[in-house]
């Protein structure tokens, strides 16, 4: 007689022990909890499951976790290597695909490639000014906070958080105000897991639209940048591209943005400095990414060969999932202060290291600043321990941060009309100008009034602020693989830029 392999899919092909399922509700309740069970039950590597039917081993300890970042030679992050979906453990429709699988991006390639890849990433990133930038967050900010001021309470997830950073890439990308629904759409679906295989294909349809759109205009923005790069990328790396900078700058943003908000209001140990004035945020932002980083479980790598790490046997082309929050709060750096150290593994290590790591603690710095400055009797309307946690194994997310506050005064910038007319040289849509009485329209539609749009030809040029916001500066030089976790703190600027166009905050201003 001769045995018979099992088909793939099948319960025989399954391992006997798919691990702890870090999709559930328990774990998105208390991670901390889970962490420390596994690291008792399994040590510093523990086999949990993904999404069912999607298994990982996580790498739950510091040194573990340097290990894989650090150790390209043997840990891949190309997952054409992941066999279970190519032998059909994993079906093509679990929701861990659109965030493990291969895309020719810089994210999942090693080697030369990563770096012809990662040099188009970092030369357009190093082109956008940081003073514009902040000039952009902090009108943003200003528009989404005078939506609810007068109310005196908000969720600061679904009014403020959510929007702020899509707002913020929409302009930086070039990015057609209508398509900002649709970008939502697709990013969130990835990372809730919910319906995920649609809402990719919503997510790379959008995308598509932009770079034919870009490849027939390109403006002073970093989708056109990226195109005009010496790496020369085909329309298929520029899509993927962008699916990985705008996947990294919203979701990730947007709980970096409501974790320190959280931090700041729930912990007394920031909130006694709230009403003095004192606003400790780069603190807590530091607190954040060592004990609740935004992307709690990611860096996926494959074992190019069997390897033994910390004791344990990895098979090749297993998925070695790095889980930055357990590494952060590895019992072993329990004597390390974490006040100004940055020397977590928010940002990853190595040569995949985040190449954002300044603009995006930018972004979340001046969100909480402005908001804090704006709304400073700002409290929780809810106790601590009643806050709601989304659930996904990869990010760390809340559900809604519901506040009450005094209610005030919307700000000058909500009272002073934008210009509509002005010819500058910053990120532009080409999808034609909105009229005076559109935008006025527009901004009283719903509920909740939604932020006018400016004239699509109207750019970045503000008056006020004597120049371009953007750095028209030529082609981009060569650029290097950065290795460092942490990134200085920005400085001080002052405000520039133009309030960026959109189509339709309706859905988010009610929580949506």
């Amino acid at each position: 007689m001769t045995s018979q392999t099992p088909p793939p899919g099948c319960p025989a092909h399954q391992p006997q022990h798919a691990g702890f399922p870090l999709y559930s509700q328990e774990f998105a309740t208390d991670p901390a909890d889970v962490y420390a069970r596994l690291r008792a039950t399994y040590g510093p590597l523990a086999p949990v499951e993904l999404y069912p039917g999607a298994t990982a081993t996580l790498a739950l300890s510091y040194q573990a976790a340097l290990e894989v970042l650090r150790s390209p030679e043997t840990f891949s992050k190309d997952s054409r290597r992941w066999k279970g979906l190519a032998d059909g453990r994993v079906s093509p429709d679990n929701p861990t695909v659109p965030m493990m699988a291969y895309r020719p991006n810089c994210l999942f390639s090693d080697g030369d490639a990563h770096d012809r890849l990662r040099g188009a990433v970092t030369d357009s990133l190093d082109r956008v000014d940081p003073n514009a930038l902040r000039g952009y967050i902090e009108r943003g900010a200003d528009r989404l906070i005078d939506h609810f001021a007068a109310r005196g309470e908000a969720d600061l997830v679904g009014e403020y958080a959510r929007a702020l950073p899509l707002l913020v890439f929409n302009e930086l990308f070039g990015s057609p105000a209508h398509f900002g629904d649709r970008l939502v759409a697709g990013m969130s679906g990835i990372f809730d897991g919910v319906d995920a295989e649609r809402a990719n294909a919503e997510l790379t349809a959008t995308l598509l639209e932009l770079v034919a759109l870009k490849r027939a205009s390109p403006g002073a923005d970093v989708t056109s940048w990226l195109m005009a790069h010496p790496a020369a990328l085909n329309d298929e790396e520029m899509l993927h591209h962008l699916v990985l900078l705008m996947g990294a700058g919203t979701e990730p943003q947007l709980n970096l943005i409501s974790n320190t908000l959280r931090l700041l209001l729930s912990d007394d140990r920031f909130g006694g400095d709230l009403a003095g004035g004192s606003l400790p945020i780069e603190d807590a932002l530091d607190e954040v990414l060592w004990t609740d980083p935004p992307m709690a479980n990611y860096a996926v790598h494959f074992p190019i060969r069997d390897v033994d790490l910390a004791g344990v046997r990895l098979p090749e082309g297993e998925p070695v999932v790095v889980s930055f929050a357990a590494a952060n709060t590895d019992p072993a750096l329990a004597g390390v202060s974490r006040t100004g150290n940055r020397a977590h593994l928010a940002w990853s290590a190595g040569p995949h290291a985040c190449p954002a790591q300044g603009p995006a603690r930018l972004i979340a710095s001046v969100a909480v600043e402005r908001l804090l400055d704006r709304l400073p009797d700002l409290e929780l309307a809810v106790k601590p321990d009643e806050l709601v946690w989304r659930p996904g194994p990869f990010h760390r997310a809340l559900a809604a941060l519901p506040v009450r506050f005094p209610p005030a005064t919307v700000s000058t910038a909500l009272a002073t009309p934008l210009a509509t007319n002005a010819t500058t040289n910053g990120p532009t849509s080409t999808t034609g100008s909105t009229s005076t009485a559109e935008a006025t329209a527009a901004a009283t539609a719903g509920p909740h009034p939604v932020v006018a749009a400016a004239d699509s030809t109207a750019l970045a040029s503000d008056p006020a602020s004597g120049g371009t916001p953007w750095s028209p500066t030529a082609a981009p030089s060569g650029s290097t693989l950065p290795v460092a976790t942490s990134t200085p703190r920005p400085g001080g600027s002052t405000r520039t830029g133009r309030w960026p166009r959109w189509s339709s905050l309706v859905a988010w201003l009610r929580g949506r």
